[in-house]
Formats: structure tokens, C-alpha cells, sequence
């Protein structure tokens, strides 16, 4: 079964650091990208990051650049979301995912990851980020 399981949300205060983890089963990160999505409330689910790691190629939106880096661990099959400088702007539900061919074109190509591109999905962990 293809399993993705997202862990590491919580409180943080602004300014403050937060780690996702996806810890995925059931596929070969070689195969598949990841990507993290997030949704606040009543905004549409947007794509953050995302990473390849059969090329090395990863993807971050503006809005996070320069504060947030994907990593992915294959023998651990995991990848993370390290999540710097918080903002409370930054508030909302992350979601990891996994895509293949489409998926993997917006990464290397520098493109916003579409959900529409993304075959499984993991729960989602809350990210609260207090001012």
C-alpha cells in the first residue's frame, strides 16, 4: 500500500523553526517527486516546495525561498520540510504528496507544483505560527 505520513506540525512563535517530516511507503522516492503543499483557512491549497531526488532538482515558492529547504533521506525514505524564520503568515495545514512524470517536469523546470499533478497524498499537519 502507498502510504504518506506527515508529522512535525506545531506552535511556533514567530521568528522560530519548525521540521516536517514525510515518511513515505509503498514506492521509490527515485520514481516519484515530493512535493509539500499548504492550505490556511479559506485560501486554496498552494504549493511550496517540492523536490526530485533522482536529479537533485527541488522547487521553493517566493513566498518561502530563502527560509525553508527540502531534503529527502532515500534510505530512511523521507523527506523533510526544514521551515526557518517562521511567519504567522505561514500558518495552515501542510501536506505532503507524491507525483511522477507531471510532477517531476514542474520541479526541474522551476514551475508552481499543481495538485492537479500529484497521485497520493499524506494526512496533513498543522503549522501554527503565533506573532
Amino acid at each position: 500500500d502507498v502510504q504518506l505520513q506527515a508529522s512535525g506540525g506545531g506552535l511556533a512563535q514567530a521568528g522560530g523553526s519548525l521540521r516536517l517530516s514525510c515518511a513515505i511507503s509503498g514506492f521509490s522516492l527515485d520514481d516519484y517527486a515530493i512535493g509539500w503543499f499548504r492550505q490556511a483557512p479559506g485560501k486554496e491549497r498552494e504549493g511550496i516546495s517540492g523536490i526530485d531526488s533522482s536529479s537533485g532538482a527541488k522547487y521553493y515558492a517566493d513566498s518561502v525561498k530563502g527560509r525553508f529547504t527540502i531534503s529527502s533521506d532515500n534510505a530512511k525514505n523521507t523527506v523533510y520540510l526544514q521551515m526557518n524564520s517562521l511567519k504567522p503568515q505561514d500558518t495552515a495545514v501542510y501536506y505532503c504528496a507524491a507525483g511522477r512524470y507531471a510532477a517531476i517536469a514542474d520541479i526541474v523546470t522551476n514551475r508552481t507544483p499543481s495538485t492537479v499533478d500529484y497521485d497520493w497524498w499524506g494526512q496533513g499537519t498543522q503549522v501554527t505560527v503565533s506573532s
